[in-house]
């Protein structure tokens, strides 16, 4: 068959499929003009400052219409993906991933943080494990080796004059984490919460590391956007991130604001878990997972990216430019959140 009529068949049905598509779909900027803009993020306490943000706007907005809103994903995979194709424009990701997607010449900048703290390295109650040197030969599984909790695991190997080939590190993810501990099918996990706390909650596990403890500086989620978002709607996204460093206050203001936090999260149209579970977190101890300091200080992602290097799942040094804009950080101004 003649390649020019491929062409063609090709090109019409990619016509077909686009008058198809709801006109939001069809690009960046018709996705922005067609309603509120979505956030991508992961059920996850590191993200516990997106849900708070959405809603915070939305009931200030009232009947004009939230600006943004939450949309849940199971795995950073799915949420990278829509985030390079343009179905979102916006998305809680994982720092080190950031900076390598920018270094690839996709769009996208890092506008603000999400969090501090909030990893664990978790073994089971039963165990004879007291030190973190006691792990080596074992089986210890993390959710990628893009994820900052690896760079954790590998921090606490290097506290211990350890290598990475003196333990068997395999990638699961997070959810199944709690339930591989407890068949023995791991000896220990490294993972964000709710996923350590769901398996301690449970009596079966406890926290052996915790980067509260090992890693004050500790960040893995930061807010994400395309630039053509950027230079389409900067008040848009100044608000988004108004919103998000608002609600970080906020959550570290009060522990009763936590329990707002958790009732929010828990919701079907945001995390859709156990509240017993997101408030053991909140309150085991209270500073397991803080969101008050969203400052973004260039030497912790210099940090991050030389920790990254190392593990090699960055290849080279890249310019903090390419990866982050500061400018709505700068020019922020925490929004009041009245829950």
């Amino acid at each position: 068959m003649p390649d020019s009529y491929q062409i063609q068949r090709r090109q019409l049905l990619q016509a077909m499929m686009a008058a198809a598509l709801p006109a939001g779909l069809v690009s960046c900027s018709n996705q922005a003009s067609a309603g509120p803009l979505v956030v991508g993020g992961l059920p996850v306490t590191c993200n516990l400052t997106l849900p708070v943000a959405c809603v915070a706007q939305g009931q200030r907005a009232g009947a004009a219409g939230p600006a943004f809103q939450y949309s849940k994903y199971s795995g950073w995979p799915e949420i990278k993906e829509s985030l390079m194709a343009g179905r979102i424009q916006a998305a809680y990701m994982l720092a080190p991933l950031v900076m390598d997607l920018a270094d690839k010449k996709i769009p996208v900048k890092i506008v603000s943080l999400g969090h501090r703290s909030g990893a664990v390295i978790m073994v089971r109650t039963d165990s004879p494990y007291q030190k973190f040197r006691q792990l080596a030969g074992k089986r210890i599984a993390i959710p990628s080796r893009f994820a900052v909790d690896f760079l954790f695991l590998r921090k606490m190997l290097a506290q211990e004059n350890m290598t990475p080939a003196e333990i068997e590190i395999v990638e699961m993810p997070p959810p199944d984490m709690p339930a591989a501990l407890y068949a023995n099918a791991v000896d220990a996990y490294c993972t964000g919460e709710p996923f350590g706390a769901a398996a301690q909650s449970a009596g079966y596990a406890r926290p052996l590391r915790m980067t509260r403890d090992e890693w004050r500086n500790y960040i893995c989620c930061v807010l994400t956007v395309r630039e053509e978002l950027i230079q389409t709607n900067r008040p848009l996204v100044q608000d988004l991130v108004n919103y998000v460093l608002g609600a970080g206050q906020w959550l570290d203001q009060q522990q009763g604001n936590r329990d707002k936090a958790v009732q929010i999260a828990a919701g079907k149209q945001y995390f859709n878990q156990d509240p017993n579970i997101i408030r053991f977190v909140m309150e085991n101890p209270t500073d397991r997972v803080t969101y008050g300091d969203l400052r973004m200080i260039r030497a912790e992602f210099e940090e991050l990216m030389q920790l990254s290097i190392e593990a090699g799942t960055i290849k080279h040094p890249i310019a903090y430019e390419t990866y982050m804009d500061e400018s709505f950080a700068k020019a922020a101004q925490a929004a009041t959140i009245n829950l």
